[in-house]
């Protein structure tokens, strides 16, 4: 069993949403004070690989030490990033998302537009801000299984043009089916 991991933080490096998909259950999005050891392992039972980009040098190492989670001696790594570097390809993600004509409603928002959103929802209570943060985390995540199955693969033929329905998630939704609702905010009106 595989699972995609993204994970997003703050200005100060501090997580702030952990999202997991897996074919099995669909997208799960911890955030703010959701995010525990506890909840992340739970979302992980019965997974062998962890795919990420970059999440071999970002998104374990941060987990490992804000969680002391040590994803990477439990699970497998499947890092697109160097799977991609392994073939000759260059870029970020965003770059190869649309390289490989892989859709994004948040194109234009990037990591640091992120720790901005999650600035406004903290200290302003702007819910607006959070859903369009976790639109572009469940992007993040979701858009992995499209780019490995461009890159590596994985025993399926898919035109890198061709964009097919991912079972769990409901495409026409902005806000994923099975998401966990978001803390309230101690700042917010």
């Amino acid at each position: 069993m595989k699972a995609y991991l993204d994970i997003e933080t703050c200005a100060d490096g501090e997580v702030t949403i952990v999202g997991i998909y897996r074919e099995d259950r669909g997208l799960v999005q911890l955030v703010g004070g959701e995010i525990t050891d506890l909840r992340v392992w739970e979302a992980l039972e019965g997974v062998e690989t962890l795919c990420t980009f970059n999440g071999e040098r970002f998104d374990l190492p941060i987990l490992e030490q804000q969680l002391r989670l040590d994803l990477r001696a439990r699970f497998r790594s499947l890092d697109l990033l160097h799977e991609c570097r392994s073939r000759g390809i260059k870029g970020g993600l965003k770059r190869l998302e649309e390289r490989f004509g892989i859709g994004r409603t948040t194109r234009g928002v990037s990591g640091f537009d992120a720790m901005h959103l999650w600035h406004r929802y903290e200290r302003e209570g702007d819910r607006e801000a959070l859903r369009l943060l976790l639109d572009y985390n469940r992007e993040d995540v979701i858009n992995l299984v499209q780019l490995e199955r461009t890159v590596v693969g994985v025993g399926l033929e898919l035109e890198a043009a061709v964009q097919e329905p991912i079972p769990g998630l409901l495409p026409q939704s902005p806000i994923p089916a099975t998401q966990s609702s978001p803390p309230p905010s101690e700042g917010a009106a």
